[in-house]
């Protein structure tokens, strides 16, 4: 049975951001292939926690401090350390520099594969301190996995390592999530009404949700959009400013909550206008719900998701007029849209459920780790 260390900066349950979500369902799915899964991460809470989570072990150390955004922990280094001495394969999760270290200073001498979420983008002055160091921690792992092959095209790191990168798409499970309650069902019709697009994530700088704002101006379709973070303050100030009585800021909401939005919404609006959104498990949710979406097109796997003119309508970034455009599109054909949200779901079906991004990476882990492939 091998055994696999993830490493990464968080997990759940502190947090359930993108990158959060694969690791929980690598870890939890990998049980099936007779795979043996440690999550190592940091957590703000004052002591360290060692519990099973979702089938998994969760090792979870103290955050001593964060320079941009990168968190630091001495005692995770020990940790680290014993953890991978007793592990088969050791699967990072990228970007993190602090993981980059440990890797070097540990020097575990394991089979180890990176997940490469993102580029960095944001932090020019860490890149370019960073960027020897993730050469040479790049140049050292034994195999690279891309979230799609358009995020592998245009990223100039990937493109460098050559035959090292394969493409493994994100997955997420139909059956991890509940079914909607027809009581929840109708309480959100009576509150936003039966057609609307929905939008679902953090509220972060980068997911183009002040475009999104703009581009309602002098529309009347409502705009629901789920979720907290911290521009919140500011989109709300916004949508006061332009005086827009469509858009309804729902916060956070449970899951029942958010399965019973996505069956009702007419389509699947993600604004995000940089590279710093390199997926985008929100469209994926929408498409596993047979929804028609609008994205833009900055090079990632948010066009992988969604193909323009097939399962949605693809735009500029930072484009109000576009993207109010193929809003009106959606809303004024809605057999277009219905022809759309069908092609979605069977895209999903084709490519992007949790059991086949599972059983990707267990072929993967089998290999690395010099064992052979088992059937789940």
């Amino acid at each position: 049975m091998p055994r696999v260390l993830h490493f990464y900066k968080t997990a759940f349950p502190d947090t359930m951001g993108g990158t959060e979500q694969v690791i929980n369902q690598l870890a939890s799915g990998a049980a099936r292939f007779g795979i043996e899964t440690t999550v190592l991460s940091l957590t703000r809470e004052r002591r360290a926690t060692t519990a099973m989570v979702n089938g998994y072990r969760s090792d979870r150390i103290p955050l001593d401090f964060e320079i941009a955004s990168t968190g630091f922990s001495w005692k995770t280094l020990w940790r680290f350390g014993e953890l991978a001495a007793k592990a088969d394969v050791i699967h990072y999760h990228f970007p993190w520099p602090f993981m980059d270290m440990a890797h070097f200073i540990t020097r575990a001498g394991k089979p180890t594969l990176v997940t490469y979420h993102s580029d960095i983008i944001r932090q020019r002055l860490l890149r370019a301190l960073y960027s020897p160091l993730c050469s040479r921690f790049l140049s050292s792992v034994s195999h690279v996995v891309a979230t799609s092959p358009n995020y592998l095209a245009t990223s100039p790191v990937l493109r460098k390592l050559g035959a090292k990168v394969s493409v493994i798409p994100i997955g997420i499970e139909r059956s991890t999530y509940p079914v909607p309650e027809p009581a929840a069902v109708r309480r959100w019709r009576e509150q936003v009404g039966e057609r609307f697009f929905l939008f679902t994530g953090v509220f972060r700088y980068y997911k183009g949700l002040h475009v999104l704002l703009d581009a309602a101006v002098g529309t009347d379709f409502p705009i629901v959009l789920i979720g907290v973070g911290p521009i919140e303050a500011e989109l709300k100030a916004q949508a006061a400013r332009l005086g827009l009585s469509n858009i309804h800021f729902v916060g956070h909401v449970s899951d029942a909550d958010k399965v019973a939005l996505l069956s009702l919404c007419h389509g699947v609006v993600f604004p995000s206008h940089l590279r710093s959104e390199a997926f985008g498990i929100s469209l994926l949710e929408g498409a596993m719900f047979g929804k028609p979406m609008i994205s833009s097109e900055i090079g990632t796997g948010t066009t992988f998701v969604n193909i323009g003119g097939e399962t949605g309508l693809v735009v500029p970034p930072s484009d109000p007029a576009a993207l109010r455009e193929a809003m009106r599109r959606l809303w004024t054909n809605p057999l277009e849209a219905a022809e759309m949200g069908e092609r979605a779901a069977a895209r999903y079906e084709r490519l992007f459920t949790g059991d086949r991004m599972v059983a990707a990476y267990a072929g993967l882990y089998r290999r690395l780790a010099g064992e052979p492939e088992a059937v789940a």
